[in-house]
């Protein structure tokens, strides 16, 4: 199961107090008490993996470890270890305290979640001529503490979209090595597959159906990943008998989620070709065309589709270069 959004409690180290000790040294004496250390600071880290929001699924608290305790002979107490969040790369970290909000586009990028607290002076820092034995520390300063909301957002070069049951996986697995589920019946696709077709990232969002908007069926929960797509690969089935409604829906229902959605560049595909007869193929083409002049059918077990297919991706790749 994959985890998309999710809400965590993060709590960055607190500060470790001052320590109040005197020189035990021959001729050395006087205050001699370290500073406690900072506490852990907590920071969230893009990686390539879609599922790193699994591990927040039951672990809702995290904290950092706080810095120790200032200790005697000057010796300043060890800083807390920062905890590092691996979230996925289009992952939305929304501050649910501070309204702000943080994206995590790059693999690698590391982002400041919570600062650990500062640690305590010891009583050696309140020496002077007046108060040569001074009992004064500082308690270390809390770390922050913060409520965020994680939602990702996939970053893909193409995403697929269509009703269930369209033959969106198959492709995928076709032109990739994503190997993901594929059945003869609606929702085969529970959460988004990604696939990798030389440097491009392909996505294939689960089926959507009419009010996935309004939150029917599962789109509700997948339409944020079309976002951040550059382009829409949209099938419809050849053995639909109206595949010109079964665009307008999905059509709607992006334009419904966000209009941006419904101008994005796309793909037209009359899928499952090999399905019905070439009669059938004409007519339900010729229709589509209508809607858009690019619309071409494909099946997976025609190889010659599957090269037009291939082309359309080579040109993606080749305008994603300049």
């Amino acid at each position: 199961m994959l985890i998309d959004d999710v809400t965590i409690n993060v709590s960055a180290g607190n500060g470790g107090k001052g320590a109040v000790a005197f020189n035990k040294n021959l001729m050395s004496l006087g205050p001699a008490g370290g500073s406690g250390g900072k506490g852990g600071s907590v920071f969230a880290e893009g990686v390539s993996d879609i599922s790193m929001l699994n591990q927040f699924r039951f672990k809702k608290d995290l904290t950092a470890q706080h810095g120790q305790e200032g200790r005697s002979q000057f010796r300043d107490g060890h800083d807390g270890q920062d905890l590092i969040l691996k979230v996925p790369i289009g992952t939305q970290i929304h501050n649910l305290t501070t309204k702000n909000t943080t994206d995590i586009t790059l693999i690698g990028q590391r982002e400041l979640l919570a600062r650990g607290g500062i640690g305590g002076r010891g009583n050696f820092h309140f020496r002077s001529s007046r108060n040569t034995t001074p009992k004064q520390f500082q308690p270390g300063l809390p770390g922050e503490e913060f409520t965020f909301r994680l939602e990702l957002k996939l970053i893909a070069d193409v995403g697929f979209v269509g009703l269930p049951n369209v033959g969106k996986t198959s492709l995928l697995n076709e032109l990739t090595n994503a190997n993901s589920k594929v059945a003869n019946y609606p929702f085969t696709t529970l959460e988004p597959n990604l696939g990798v077709y030389f440097d491009l990232i392909l996505a294939d969002i689960p089926g959507l159906i009419e009010g996935s908007a309004e939150g029917k069926g599962l789109g509700i929960q997948f339409l944020r990943h079309i976002e951040r797509t550059r382009i829409l690969f949209h099938f419809i089935s050849a053995q639909s008998p109206h595949p010109k409604q079964d665009y307008t829906t999905i059509k709607k229902e992006l334009r419904t989620y966000n209009k941006e959605l419904a101008k994005k560049p796309e793909y037209l595909f009359l899928s499952k070709s090999d399905e019905v007869s070439q009669k059938d193929i004409q007519k339900k083409l010729t229709a589509l065309k209508k809607i858009n002049p690019s619309a071409i059918a494909i099946s997976i077990l025609d190889d010659e589709s599957i090269e037009k297919v291939k082309k359309i991706l080579n040109k993606i790749q080749k305008s994603k270069k300049v």
